[in-house]
């Protein structure tokens, strides 16, 4: 993960705590449940962002014997398990919350500190999903965003990213469920606000679910990597035919390639050894993130005389 993608999270995870602080003061200050969401919001999206940054540690930690192939995917688990907070913590408060206060309403008090801090909380979240924008638009190369989420082998980078587009959907259904129980004396906008956060964040978790569900039990390489295995493949004289090429994600930088070929007919025992530790060494020149690559010798294949 590049040290700029790390620095978006820190800097998600510093804010959000702030926010979370400054969000919970205004909701016991003047009962809002639309701002208490918010406050459990950002708290878990405190909590996720240090999930985030757990994972990307324990990612880094080197092969051995019990896990032969790295700790890549721990980016991938921890990501999975953001998925679920958001949902069963983020957007399970915030619905319970919004449907007792329908069927309890609470008027609120003064809203003028919930209106200072929902504009502070907004100025932050703008910053911080500015800086997530950015990160992320460096890779999704000349995908729709989207297609571009789909396409992604790091989830920490979009999970940032819609995270911060959730809150900044919830700071304004807050906003206006709280400016128009003011407005009308109707106590009811503030639970409905709370409903519709708990909606959204419902919505973002099922989301990153799907997207990280994938990667989690091991999504292959985009296309035009496994076509870049290919071409590397195929330019080695001792390659006679090309009969299949996978590739599968062990993490974000670690991709395990598998080549079902044939090698030339004349070839002996001994050259074959050779040209295929030639083209391991030239596949993970040409690919850096191609860290193993195994070999299946079809029919044909080779002259052990």
């Amino acid at each position: 993960m590049a040290a700029g993608s790390r620095k978006v999270i820190y800097a998600a995870l510093i804010g959000n705590a702030l926010i979370a602080v400054t969000k919970a003061v205004a909701a016991f200050l003047t009962r809002s449940s639309a701002m208490f969401s918010e406050a459990i919001h950002s708290l878990v999206d405190t909590g996720n962002q240090a999930l985030l940054l757990y994972g990307l540690r324990r990612a880094k930690k080197p092969p051995d014997e019990r896990f032969p192939f790295g700790h890549g995917k721990e980016v991938y688990f921890w990501s999975f398990i953001v998925a679920i907070l958001i949902f069963a913590v983020g957007a399970g408060i915030s619905i319970y919350e919004g449907v007792k206060h329908l069927l309890h309403p609470v008027p609120i008090g003064d809203p003028t500190v919930n209106y200072v801090v929902l504009a502070l909380a907004m100025a932050f979240e703008a910053v911080a999903w500015y800086f997530a924008w950015r990160e992320f638009a460096k890779v999704k190369g000349g995908f729709g965003y989207i297609r571009a989420v789909q396409r992604a082998k790091d989830p920490s980078i979009f999970v940032v990213l819609f995270e911060d587009t959730a809150a900044m959907l919830g700071l304004v259904v807050a906003f206006l469920g709280i400016y128009l129980g003011q407005v009308t004396g109707n106590p009811h906008f503030d639970g409905a606000a709370s409903v519709v956060i708990g909606l959204i964040l419902g919505g973002t978790a099922i989301w990153l679910a799907v997207e990280t569900h994938g990667l989690l039990i091991g999504e292959g390489a985009n296309p035009e990597v496994l076509a870049a295995i290919r071409e590397v493949v195929g330019r080695a004289s001792a390659i006679d035919e090309i009969y299949e090429v996978t590739a599968t994600h062990m993490g974000p930088e670690y991709v395990v390639a598998n080549l079902s070929v044939s090698f030339t007919s004349t070839a002996t025992a001994a050259e074959v050894e050779s040209a295929a530790a030639q083209l391991d060494r030239d596949l993970k020149a040409a690919l850096p993130r191609v860290q193993r690559v195994f070999f299946e010798a079809q029919a044909g294949t080779p002259n052990v005389s």
